[in-house]
């Protein structure tokens, strides 16, 4: 039950609309009536105890849209009847920073009150603004609640992470969003019972799953719903599908190009490329793509692909990604996804190696750990006298006087026997194993 008590969307004269969104009317007041998050809100879960203990600890709240974030700090904040101050990440600065902790000082010394502070899209606040937090969390004047839809190991600074619990919200299940808008069609106080509103069990199921779990969403959508549903003539509303579609439109992708979901999706694409299925790394490619990706950024990431994961078992991958790039470029949207499932396709297909991006990793762990080895005298250029007389290129083996192949040193003396670079049985691979290893011959007779 939400805590304005109003009859529903509308009133009894004359069907004026209600100012306040019915998802902020159909807020709960107490755990009791909360949906979801049951990992957190249980009787024997963190913030079910700390809720009963009346304890305050600073949190913060990680989750995606419409998960509960804001009511759960609510929630949090009535338990222990503490002074609530709600914050804008998005519209307030250090400046309003300092007044918010001036005024929290004076809650606790003349009213003996703790105060909330709940702090939106905390992850919007630059270093210096997270910093003027700290000094005043890690004292008790505020209590520190903050809310982000990114990760805050990225978003967050350390410190002041340090100092607050991490609570991850997860994204409500269909019964959980289908539960929430049931109970604001048959809420006579804050919902829209009484106001003759009436919806077909499709419309809901419709409104559940294109909410994706945000219990915003699906409250919005039947709000905009009941809004649209045409009275008949004695004022009854019916929602239909039809009208949930007109209502609804496109929601878009929850897919923020700067953050957490960005990368999630895009190895999500590469892994299942790396592991061999089309269909999957397809689907990953329509959702960046239909999320507004740039379509380049996708191409780089296949070329790079090509050659990391498909290398050199099937050299032509990165050919074509290469020439996909340039195609996308030529091209653009919204006929550039043709030549994108095209290479995705392929390269999900391929033959897959990385004995080549791991030799690298493996030469280059020798570089760094034992410095700039000295290069054989051998293999030095001499392009002076006193160069060849000091042994420059002294007794190098040409290789194509020997056929194309000699039995020479290449590394320097320390490294001598490394090998690195360990060819797959896998397409082209396997060729290029077996004319290395048809080599060893030639190595013994030379």
């Amino acid at each position: 039950m939400g805590k304005y008590k109003q009859k529903g969307l509308f009133d009894d004269a004359g069907g004026e609309v209600k100012k306040r969104p019915l998802a902020d009317l159909m807020r709960p007041e107490s755990l009791g009536g909360f949906v979801g998050q049951e990992h957190l809100v249980g009787p024997d879960k963190i913030l079910g105890r700390l809720v009963v203990n009346k304890e305050l600890v600073s949190l913060i709240l990680w989750g995606p849209p419409g998960t509960g974030k804001t009511t759960l700090a609510n929630i949090v904040a009535k338990s222990v009847d503490a002074n609530f101050v709600s914050f804008s990440a998005v519209l307030s600065g250090v400046k309003d920073i300092r007044q918010v902790i001036d005024e929290a000082k004076e809650q606790l010394k003349f009213y003996g009150k703790r105060t909330i502070l709940f702090v939106d899209e905390i992850h919007r606040f630059n270093k210096s603004q997270q910093d003027a937090f700290l000094r005043h969390v890690e004292d008790g004047t505020i209590i520190l609640i903050g809310a982000t839809t990114e990760n805050p190991s990225f978003e967050v600074n350390a410190a002041l992470l340090s100092r607050c619990k991490t609570l991850v919200l997860k994204a409500i299940p269909e019964s959980g969003i289908k539960s929430i808008i049931e109970s604001a069609l048959n809420d006579k106080n804050c919902g829209l019972a009484g106001a003759k509103i009436s919806a077909r069990d499709e419309a809901l199921d419709f409104i559940t799953k294109y909410a994706q779990g945000d219990a915003r969403t699906a409250l919005n959508t039947l709000e905009t719903s009941a809004l649209l549903a045409k009275p008949d003539k004695h004022g009854a509303r019916c929602i239909t599908p039809e009208v949930v579609k007109e209502a609804s439109q496109q929601k878009a992708l929850v897919y923020d190009k700067g953050g957490d979901e960005h990368y999630n999706v895009i190895s999500a694409f590469i892994k299942s490329m790396r592991g061999s299925d089309p269909d999957a790394a397809l689907y990953w490619a329509a959702r960046m793509l239909e999320a507004g990706e740039e379509p380049l950024f996708i191409a780089r990431r296949m070329v790079i692909f090509a050659s990391e994961d498909v290398g050199n078992a099937d050299p032509g991958a990165l050919q074509l990604a290469l020439a996909v790039k340039d195609a996308v470029h030529f091209v653009g949207m919204p006929e550039g996804w043709i030549p994108i499932a095209q290479c995705v396709a392929y390269l999900a297909a391929a033959p897959k190696s990385n004995a080549s991006y791991l030799a690298y990793k493996e030469a280059l762990k020798d570089v760094r750990e034992m410095g700039a080895l000295k290069t054989p005298l051998h293999l030095c250029n001499a392009p002076t006298s006193l160069m060849k007389d000091m042994g420059y290129g002294k007794e190098y083996k040409y290789p194509h006087d020997y056929g194309g192949y000699v039995d020479e040193v290449y590394l320097p003396e320390e490294l001598i026997g490394r090998k690195y670079y360990h060819p797959t049985d896998n397409g082209f691979d396997k060729e290029i194993k077996a004319r290395l290893e048809g080599l060893k011959p030639v190595i013994g007779d030379q």
